[in-house]
């Protein structure tokens, strides 16, 4: 059976490099069958324009593109082969890549960090990433597209439609090998509203509403373990007891020995040194979500 796929790619907010996304798309091996930029939407935020860019689409699966991620050339015709081979997939997502080209420490360490979670959780998922995702066209309307309504701006509105897909009985598979480079540039005052007040608490909040028990990607046990060693490093570093502070920052290395391999690879000693810290202020931010996410939960309950 021929699929058509149709690429959408939110763009309300004029950004910088879409150009070179769409280029790139139209560059890809086997690509879609029609590009849709969305440049207005009837309501703020990118699940609202990727819900309008669905409601234009011809094909058969719609590929969510954001419009800071270039596509590997061979990024649709591995979602092509995916929905092919496997009839009973309703969608299938995949990872930005370990190139990320700005050369900064905070962007190459939060970029590789989400490379990093999702090549190491491949497989069925119980969640979906937007940024370079497709779902087949009928599962993404049965369950009633993106929240826009909810989500007015960038946030959690791709794993808030993944959990309804998954709560349908809906298959879906992390595919590490589907990659995109992610053009964006992070400063650390920009990851932390992100973590925090984009993805944190809402994430949390969702988590509360739903009465979800966290897991996969970077809600597993090893990112768990790491937070709490991120905790006991600032307990133990405030009262002064730097042997216990060694000893947490050791933990820290050694639950996640495999990523800052990865920094030391791809971005050498002082990157993979910088991100032993930055990856502590990461987990200190999560583990600071989730009062803060409860909080939001009890307030939109009242």
């Amino acid at each position: 059976m021929t699929l058509r796929l149709s690429a959408i790619v939110p763009a309300t907010d004029e950004p910088p490099h879409l150009e070179r996304v769409v280029a790139a798309i139209h560059a890809a091996v086997d690509g879609p069958d029609d590009v849709i930029v969305v440049r207005d939407a009837p309501q703020p935020g990118p699940a609202a324009a990727r819900n309008a860019g669905a409601a234009r689409a011809t094909g058969d699966v719609l590929v969510f593109v954001d419009a800071d991620v270039l596509p590997r050339a061979d990024a649709f015709r591995r979602i092509t082969t995916a929905f092919r081979d496997e009839p009973e997939l309703a969608a299938v997502f995949g990872s930005y890549d370990d190139s990320p080209p700005e050369p900064d420490v905070v962007s190459g360490f939060r970029n590789l960090l989400h490379h990093h979670v999702h090549q190491e959780s491949r497989g069925e998922a119980s969640t979906f990433w937007a940024g370079l995702g497709a779902v087949r066209r009928d599962d993404f309307f049965a369950v009633g597209g993106f929240d826009a309504e909810r989500y007015t701006t960038a946030s959690i509105e791709d794993i808030e439609l993944g959990m309804r897909l998954a709560g349908s009985g809906a298959r879906m598979r992390l595919d590490p090998e589907l990659q995109g480079t992610h053009l964006k540039r992070w400063t650390l005052r920009t990851m932390t509203r992100t973590d925090l007040r984009a993805r944190g608490v809402p994430w949390v909040a969702l988590l509360a509403e739903r009465k979800a028990v966290p897991r996969g990607l970077n809600l597993g046990w090893r990112h768990r373990l790491s937070a709490a060693a991120s905790l006991a490093l600032v307990a133990f570093a405030v009262t002064g007891r730097p042997k216990p502070a060694g000893a947490a920052v050791g933990a820290l290395v050694v639950l996640n020995a495999r990523f800052y391999a990865l920094l030391l690879r791809r971005r050498g000693p002082v990157h993979a040194l910088a991100g032993v810290g930055l990856h502590a202020l990461h987990h200190l931010i999560g583990a600071a979500a989730v009062p803060l996410g409860l909080l939001e939960h009890a307030r939109e309950r009242r």
